[in-house]
């Protein structure tokens, strides 16, 4: 190991040698930027550790001269063979002349922890490095000898774990042409650690307590910030769930929650969790010197690196005084300058490349879609349902994570990007895109740089939800249900952790064999019997696969301007439309059509189901429609209940007489509840920004409810967006005492593990408070 690169001395030419992380950070340090002090162990020395290992049984033998051939398809084979890889390098011997070359320059730092950070580049220009985020980590150390040469090792090793052989094969990117070197920082423990990521629609600030693991990692919901980026000015601050945070040293956990939350583990724990005081918990991470501090670095920043960019921070317990430092730079923009960038909402997760397809008037629908495409559009209405089953992703000019587009989307599995402004101006029909639901990012690609491109996004094809949730999972007392309406996803969601279906959309579920028309159509066209046959076919068809789990069947809930056929009498000037039970009371017809399929399904053998009734605006209402529902003979079978969504606000005022007149539980509808309390449209995203269901007016009409339901004695559930779009609220759905949560099946395994979190902190809390009464 001829030298050390530090990072106030790297030079254009030492690029290939230091890595991308290393050269941007060396750049920012040379001029001026407050970054951490470190030095570089060059990909040359892996190079020649590499060629130390002359074993003729060894597989890492030829390396890094051997390509290592392998069939990825092949799962045994690619983790034998990666196992293998790793074991041979973590038992290997690293020249004592370089670690003592690395302890004695560390020692320099006065500091007992280190930091060593994968910097990776490629030798050759016939590729170009993606976002590798994930697929090497940082590992912490103590600066000693043993530490080192393990941590040295245990680094290099993640070249070959089976994700990052899969990584380079899927890019077409041989091993010898991947250089890896090491970034070596000192560390100390942070007060708060978190992002800055600058686009053109301004900067996006997410922070948490202590070091930056659990948010990388994913364990937490950081507070966040939205900022404009021109003026600075704060538009927007969310709180964020921070019950624990990582710092160095030992851990506060016990041994089993520990377990979970283990970094990094040499002969002593360097890195370990630490519960967050509840008063911390309701604390933001960032002070308003540090937040205005974080947000002039961005300005700062953004001369040199243009508008899009993201930062790694850290607030250090340096001494007496704490420092901000970045930790990271990565400018994504300028490693593909030619790229085409939309931004706009993340509303179903995932990534895909495709081509664009795309319709200028959303009030004018297309007969069919070719399939595999992304469909550009303003808006999408329910009726849309049968053509998105032919796209694999779904840009829309309008609307915000309620809107219907978002909503159809998650239902079908495939990514979306909503409130793209001017998507349908800005895309030409045919466009290559690639759209990112995770980030609400939009692509569009020229042709000589779209495979590029792709190369830098692709991952492993994952399912947009886990069939079997494979980990050991703890028990929990909140019931946890699931959205449905589609018949094609059964077999994939009855074997998931859930306790049945809290809310079977009966809206989406027709569409298909609607063809566009409305219910009514088929009435007066003498088609009942055939529309009778088809619902009761479906209803039982998900009562068999969940049963004994309960299936609460919602009645349809059609506003009058979202089927192209509706014969119904409501005026198309109407905001609301004639929707919910108050359709049933003014034309009864589908309504028994539907009680009429429930006891077909209830004779069939299945006493599984329940009807939700939607959108109730009076106790009348209910009161016919529980009429109806004894005149159908639903009440005959003793398990039947029969509910309400809370949605109108005016159940905020009457549920005690609703549970009077017989209503059995109530489902708490978010999207309508809060667009109701707040005047705002879902369909707008732009309004929704700050007026959603994380409002306090929301949120204490969700706690009255919860508190209503305990007091009359009945079940409350939620199926309303919120809870997976918003996370964090799960908390306080659960301190409150919500009997259930319903999620799309997306959500279904990130739910159940909040939930888990919830109910383990309020029993946390219950022991403490017991220990404090004896104390």
């Amino acid at each position: 190991m001829d030298k050390l690169y530090w990072l106030d001395q790297i030079k254009l030419q030492d690029r290939a040698k230091v890595g991308d992380k290393a050269f941007y950070l060396s750049r920012i340090k040379q001029r001026g930027y407050p970054v951490v002090p470190g030095f570089v162990v060059s990909e040359e020395v892996l190079r020649l550790f590499l060629e130390t290992l002359n074993s003729s049984e060894s597989l890492v033998a030829n390396l890094p001269n051997s390509s290592l051939h392998l069939d990825v398809a092949n799962w045994r084979q690619l983790q034998q063979v990666a196992g293998r890889l790793r074991q041979e390098i973590i038992h290997a011997t690293v020249p004592s002349q370089w670690v003592n070359t690395i302890l004695t320059t560390a020692r320099e730092w006065q500091t007992n922890f280190l930091i060593f950070r994968p910097s990776l580049t490629l030798a050759t220009k016939t590729h170009r490095l993606g976002n590798t985020s994930g697929l090497l980590d940082a590992a912490f150390c103590y600066c000693n000898e043993d530490a080192i040469a393990h941590t040295l090792k245990h680094t290099w090793s993640q070249l070959f774990r089976a994700r990052s052989l899969l990584y380079w094969q899927r890019m077409g990117v041989n091993l010898q042409e991947v250089n890896l070197a090491i970034l070596v920082q000192p560390v100390e423990n942070a007060i708060a650690s978190g992002l800055l990521i600058a686009n053109s629609s301004g900067y996006t600030i997410q922070a948490t307590w202590g070091l930056g693991l659990a948010l990388s990692q994913g364990e937490v919901i950081p507070d966040t910030y939205h900022v404009q980026q021109e003026t600075g000015i704060v538009l927007e601050r969310h709180l964020g769930n921070k019950m624990f945070a990582y710092r160095l040293g030992s851990s506060e956990l016990n041994g089993a929650e520990l377990s979970k939350k283990e970094v990094f583990k040499l002969d002593n724990l360097c890195v370990g969790a630490y519960s967050v005081e509840e008063s911390h918990q309701q604390q933001y991470a960032l002070t308003e010197e540090y937040l205005q501090q974080v947000i002039t670095l961005g300005h700062q920043l953004k001369s040199e690196l243009g508008n899009s960019f993201t930062i790694e921070w850290t607030i250090t317990e340096e001494n007496s005084t704490p420092c901000l430092y970045m930790t990271q730079v990565s400018t994504p923009q300028s490693a593909i300058p030619s790229i085409r960038f939309i931004k706009g909402t993340g509303a179903a997760r995932g990534r895909v490349t495709a081509n664009a397809y795309v319709v200028t008037d959303s009030q004018r629908k297309p007969e069919q879609l070719p399939k595999g495409v992304i469909l550009v559009v303003p808006a999408i209405t329910p009726d849309w349902l049968s053509l998105l089953e032919q796209a694999v992703g779904i840009v829309t000019a309008q609307g915000g994570v309620t809107s219907h587009a978002a909503i159809l989307s998650r239902e079908l599995g495939i990514p979306a990007v909503v409130n793209v402004a001017d998507a349908t101006l800005v895309i030409p029909n045919g466009e290559r895109l690639l759209i990112d639901g995770d980030r609400g990012e939009v692509y569009l690609l020229k042709a000589d740089e779209a495979t590029t491109v792709e190369n830098l996004h692709q991952q492993p094809p994952t399912p947009p939800f886990h069939p079997v949730v494979s980990r050991q999972m703890p028990m929990i007392a909140t019931q946890l249900l699931v959205n449905l309406s589609q018949p094609s996803l059964i077999e994939q969601v009855q074997n998931l952790p859930v306790d049945g279906v809290g809310l079977l959309r009966s809206e989406l579920m027709l569409l298909p064999l609607l063809k566009g028309q409305h219910p009514n159509f088929w009435l007066l066209d003498g088609r009942k019997s055939e529309l009778l046959e088809q619902l009761s076919k479906q209803i039982i068809q998900f009562a068999r696969a969940f049963a004994p789990r309960p299936v609460f069947y919602r009645s349809l809930d059609w506003r009058s301007h979202e089927l192209s056929s509706n014969n119904s009498q409501s005026a198309p000037q109407s905001i609301l439309g004639d929707r919910g039970t108050l359709s049933y009371v003014r034309n009864s017809g589908v309504f028994e059509l539907e009680l009429t399929a429930i006891a077909n399904a209830q004779k069939a053998g299945y006493d599984n189901i329940h009807l939700l009734l939607p959108f109730v605006r009076s106790v009348a209402e209910f009161t016919f429609c529980r009429q109806k529902a004894e005149q159908f003979g639903l009440t005959q079978v003793p398990q039947f209940q029969l509910w309400i969504m809370a949605e109108v606000p005016s159940v905020l005022f009457l549920l005690p007489e609703y549970v009077k007149a017989g209503v059995a539980g109530i489902s708490i509808g978010t999207n309508d509840l809060t667009q109701l309390l707040l005047g705002a449209d879902r369909e707008q995203s732009g309004i929704t920004k700050a007026l959603n269901e994380r409002h306090p007016a929301v949120m204490a009409a969700i706690a009255q409810l919860i508190q209503m339901s305990h007091t009359a004695g009945i079940p409350c559930s939620i199926c309303g967006q919120a809870p997976a779009i918003y996370p964090e609220i799960i908390d306080q759905l659960v301190q409150w005492g919500i009997t259930s949560i319903s999620v799309e099946p997306e959500a279904v395994e990130r739910t159940y593990q909040a939930i888990a979190r919830a109910e383990h902190s309020l029993l946390l809390e219950a022991a403490r408070r017991k220990m404090g009464e004896h104390a």
